[in-house]
């Protein structure tokens, strides 16, 4: 596995010392973003998703999943980008995210999986400042792998609590509709 290579100018985060998190990094667009493979469920290869209408842009719809309905978000557009062009190494990785109590299970779009990293928390830097206008709770930290950034996600910020409900009712009322047509 690779090993990140950074160039510390700032403090880390407050975490302990010498301890290795391993990452799932990925492309969207020119973009190099990371998610902890503790969230990671599987990665998927990208197949015709059912769109569901009155959705929001960033949702691209749903797809089956062994009997699950689980919904699709195209990251670029809920990060305020235009939408990601399908390509054959475009994918779909399936992770689980934390609220509250109760553990969701979401698609993301990305252009291409890279490389697990293994990258020690004390090279993780925190996200930049950029006022209180730049929303950047979705953003665990950053880190430098041969020479660039690579985005560390939060996933269980990445959308809002109210935004997960209402994907999780969408949820619900497919595999409702699914039992009654079956």
């Amino acid at each position: 596995m690779a090993q990140a290579n950074t160039n510390r100018t700032a403090a880390a985060p407050a975490a302990a010392a010498g301890q290795t998190g391993q990452y799932l990094t990925f492309v969207l667009g020119a973009e190099t973003f990371a998610i902890g493979i503790m969230a990671i469920k599987e990665i998927i290869e990208y197949a015709s998703l059912t769109e569901v209408p009155m959705m929001p842009g960033y949702v691209r719809g749903v797809i089956n999943l062994r009997g699950s309905v689980v919904p699709v978000l195209d990251l670029p557009v809920r990060f305020g980008k235009g939408a990601s062009e399908v390509t054959k190494r475009t994918c779909i990785v399936i992770i689980e995210v934390v609220l509250g109590t109760d553990r969701h299970t979401l698609g993301l779009v990305v252009d291409a999986v890279n490389a697990v990293l293994e990258i020690p928390a004390a090279e993780i830097e925190p996200p930049p400042a950029f006022g209180a206008s730049i929303r950047t709770e979705f953003i665990r930290g950053m880190v430098k792998v041969n020479s660039k950034f690579v985005i560390l996600l939060d996933v269980d910020h990445a959308l809002a609590a109210d935004e997960v409900q209402a994907l999780t009712e969408i949820h619900q009322d497919q595999m409702q509709a699914d039992g009654q047509a079956a």
